[in-house]
């Protein structure tokens, strides 16, 4: 029998509460959804970078129609948790980010995320008062859902040139003191700077893994206190990576040694439904 909307919040919720940290990847279709729920991983998140690219698109560029209907495609695809990546939740308004929370639930999500990034180019975060405002309105409809709906506040400095970590350390903690549940700053490079985020918050942390340059491991992160470890868009431009060496070298060489690295017919059918 397939686990309910409530049985799967609260398997999420339980994740950030065990010992240790755990990965919760991204898959970017149902397809890539089938295979790592296969793989044994416990929890999935949308990518709205990856699901972007996929439509042929710039992140951004989704709308919030378009984002829960890929949502319930990936809720749909395996019986694991999903939290999804709701960008700014679709508005700049307090009363818009509620209304996105409570759509996100009624898509069979068990958690979701709103971001302190405004979308404008002239002014790329909120002021810090009208982000606080935006997140309690995520956490006041987050509570009134009947299942527990796990809310992950992100404080976007790092991704859009205000490299400020006092900053970014005021903003969660404001998130935190305002309900959410995650605590979220993308961007962080280095352990020293991961510790110090992770030791000014009281609730879950997750971190940003899967940076050229950065060859974290699950281990250092714990150790450095972080509970939550996602990939971003990373694996849809492994992915993506994959086809443009190859479309390269047919182009440039004419040659198909690509081919070698390739999953067989049968091994990635054997992941999929009839």
């Amino acid at each position: 029998m397939a686990a309910s909307q409530a049985e799967k919040g609260a398997r999420f919720r339980e994740l950030h509460q065990r010992p240790g940290a755990f990965i919760i990847p991204n898959p970017w279709d149902a397809g890539s959804a089938r295979i790592l729920a296969a793989l044994g991983f416990e929890a999935l998140a949308t990518t709205s970078a990856g699901f972007a690219f996929s439509l042929g698109r710039r992140d951004g560029s989704v709308g919030r129609e378009e984002a829960l209907a890929h949502c319930r495609d990936i809720v749909a695809a395996s019986d694991l948790p999903v939290s999804a990546d709701l960008e700014k939740c679709f508005g700049d308004a307090p009363e818009i980010v509620a209304e996105t929370v409570r759509l996100a639930a009624a898509a069979g999500l068990a958690g979701c995320s709103v971001e302190d990034a405004s979308g404008d180019s002239a002014k790329p975060i909120y002021d810090a008062g009208l982000a606080v405002e935006r997140v309690a309105a995520a956490v006041e409809a987050a509570r009134s859902l009947p299942f527990p709906f796990t809310l992950t506040a992100r404080a976007e400095n790092f991704l859009h040139g205000r490299p400020d970590l006092d900053d970014t350390i005021r903003r969660l903690q404001s998130f935190e003191k305002a309900g959410a549940d995650v605590l979220y700053a993308p961007g962080l490079r280095d352990i020293a700077t991961v510790r110090k985020v992770c030791s000014s918050l009281s609730k879950p942390v997750n971190v940003l893994a899967g940076a050229k340059g950065w060859a974290v491991s699950v281990e250092e992160l714990a150790a450095a206190g972080v509970k939550r470890i996602s990939l971003g868009g990373c694996l849809s431009r492994v992915a993506l990576g994959a086809l443009i060496r190859a479309a390269r070298e047919m182009k440039e060489r004419g040659t198909f040694s690509f081919g070698d690295e390739a999953a067989t017919h049968a091994e990635v059918t054997a992941f999929m439904r009839g």
